[in-house]
């Protein structure tokens, strides 16, 4: 029996939030309870590291405390994973902490919200796809960067340093300014450091379902209070902290400074986006769902336009915390809306108790962050396996660390391509006799090549070329080399083009034009086995009739240019 085929699904429901989904499905109390304790287990995790970020990024920890909440609750209550969990990733730290000092803080948010306007834009248009086709080395390379430089960048408040001026952003000048200032160390600010790294990743490894980061916190809060450490806190750089979100407003807009900011508001937007949708792959794996790629897109600009009218932050999605928040039994979007409101609640009720938190520790938090960000094992893996990988990942690595993140993505993306290119074109091939001709031949002096031999069953009135691969740009020099390389002209010349999956208008130019010098030489051309869009593409350059006949396969090929040629056509036996 066959069952009648369901309709296909409209496409208002690949914008549909994962939230609407689960209402739905039918949301019980038991799975309200799951994603509770799975909300408050994330939001304790998230309230160190979006005060440390802010610290990091140059500006007040209430500020990643406000993009948590705004930003993380619009995340997920509008974005298309059920498991994603929003806020202030470290990966925008350079980027952010740099976009500040160009263009102070209102530039910094014009440029947050013209990235959320981005995203909008590129989820609504179903670009989201394209975004995950940034190549594996440059993602790792440029996270492995970020870590370098978040790292470099905390390495004052955990040595407790007093430089003698402002701390350079570029990482050669900081290095060297920190270690002019290396006779300055606090001891009391290292041992506390050096002692909740040692906790933290202590914890992790006895105790993996406990708070490392919230406690070390809070112990280092209580032993330089209660020990009257000479240690500078979070208080003491920024004064108290505001007991509840701001009021919205937009940021000075201009022309000049809209022009002024476009760069970091397209950087911001391509981090974001990458960093959100490898998140929520990360979840899909974790847990065999699938998110809405264009879905998570739009909530994400949503979420960055909201966040920057309360004066917060970059939003996106977090693996660590979307991680933790799996680990911890949510079952929806219900955990990461939990996980704002807790966050709000305790900024709220315990605004007070931030100021006593000491810089160091956030600096030890943040240290942590970075060598789980850095992917060494994969790092080393890709350097090993490929040695064009491994030079666009040093490629971006490099750039992202002495120059900047939007020129290092840049780099690494340009570099892959070419890589791919070269990939794709060592896979095309031109055969005739058995013999098959490397793709480089193009490059390769005419009498190192050798001359192609006839099938003797033609007696040398017909040559059948079989190209393979993809005949695409990268590919046209060699096509055309090896097709004006016949030695002697055969009466008809037979272009098998089965195994040609596609085909571009310059490799099309390129097989005109051998087609050309074959034709002036007195010899016919057939052209066999195209798919209806190559077809159409080579007709588009020349290709077609009369210049050329076309068959469906080889042998009709051969019958046709015997036709041509004149030779007789035997009928074949029939059985």
């Amino acid at each position: 029996m066959t069952l009648p085929s369901s309709p296909a699904a409209p496409q208002s429901s690949l914008f549909t939030p994962k939230l609407v989904t689960v209402l739905r499905e039918g949301y019980t109390l038991a799975r309200f309870r799951a994603d509770a304790v799975a909300g408050l287990t994330v939001a304790v995790v998230a309230l160190p590291l979006s005060m440390a970020i802010a610290i990091a990024s140059g500006t007040s920890p209430d500020r990643g405390l406000v993009t948590a909440i705004i930003g993380g609750f619009i995340i997920s209550a509008l974005g298309g994973s059920r498991f994603q969990i929003g806020g202030p990733a470290g990966a925008f730290i350079v980027l952010v902490a740099a976009t500040i000092v160009r263009h102070g803080y209102d530039g910094f948010l014009l440029a947050t919200i013209m990235a959320g306007l981005v995203l909008i834009l590129v989820g609504a248009l179903r670009l989201g796809t394209y975004i995950k086709f940034i190549p594996h080395p440059v993602t790792v390379g440029f996270t492995s960067g970020i870590a370098i430089i978040i790292f470099a960048s905390q390495i004052r408040d955990l040595l407790g340093l007093t430089l003698a001026g402002p701390e350079p952003a570029a990482l050669i000048p900081k290095l060297e300014a920190l270690g002019q200032s290396i006779n300055t160390i606090n001891p009391a600010a290292a041992i506390l450091s050096v002692s909740a790294i040692a906790l933290i990743v202590g914890l992790r490894r006895i105790r993996p379902n406990w708070p490392g980061f919230l406690i070390a916190v809070v112990l280092a809060a209580a032993a330089t209070t209660l020990l009257g450490l000479p240690i500078e806190t979070i208080g003491t750089r920024f004064g108290a902290i505001p007991d509840g979100l701001p009021a919205p407003r937009l940021p000075d807009i201009s022309l000049d400074t809209v022009i002024a900011v476009m760069p970091d508001a397209l950087a911001m937007a391509l981090l974001g986006g990458i960093e959100s949708l490898l998140s929520a792959v990360v979840a899909d794996t974790m847990t065999g769902r699938r998110h809405r790629s264009n879905c998570e897109l739009v909530a994400q600009g949503i979420a960055n336009v909201a966040a920057a009218l309360f004066g917060g932050l970059v939003a996106t999605g977090t693996i660590a915390r979307t991680a933790t928040n799996i680990r911890a039994g949510a079952t929806s979007p219900v955990s990461g809306i939990l996980h704002s409101v807790f966050l709000f609640l305790f900024l709220l009720f315990a605004a007070s108790l931030i100021t006593y938190v000491p810089l160091a520790v956030l600096a030890a938090v943040l240290a942590v962050v970075c060598w789980n960000m850095a992917e060494r094992h994969v790092f080393v893996q890709i350097l090993r396996q490929s040695r064009g990988e491994a030079l666009v990942l040093l490629a971006t690595f490099l750039v992202t660390i002495l120059h900047d993140l939007a020129m290092g993505i840049a780099v690494g993306v340009v570099m892959g391509s070419f890589l791919f290119m070269h990939r794709m074109a060592d896979l095309v091939s031109v055969s005739t006799g058995g013999a098959s001709i490397a793709a480089g031949s193009a490059d390769v002096p005419d009498s190192e090549v050798e001359a192609p031999t006839y099938s003797a069953s033609e007696n040398g009135d017909i040559l059948v070329y079989q190209i393979s691969g993809p005949l695409f740009f990268g590919a046209a020099s060699t096509i055309g080399a090896v097709l004006e390389r016949i030695g002697v002209f055969p009466k008809a010349v037979v272009l098998d083009l089965s195994r040609v999956p596609l085909a571009d208008s310059t490799a099309a130019l390129s097989l005109k034009l051998a087609v050309d010098t074959i034709r002036s030489n007195g010899a016919a051309v057939v052209v066999c086995g195209a798919r209806p869009e190559v077809r159409h593409i080579l007709k588009q350059e020349g290709v077609k009739p009369p210049i050329v006949s076309y068959a469906s396969d080889v042998d009709r090929a051969r019958t046709l240019a015997r036709r041509k040629i004149g030779v007789p056509v035997v009928p074949e036996p029939v059985s």
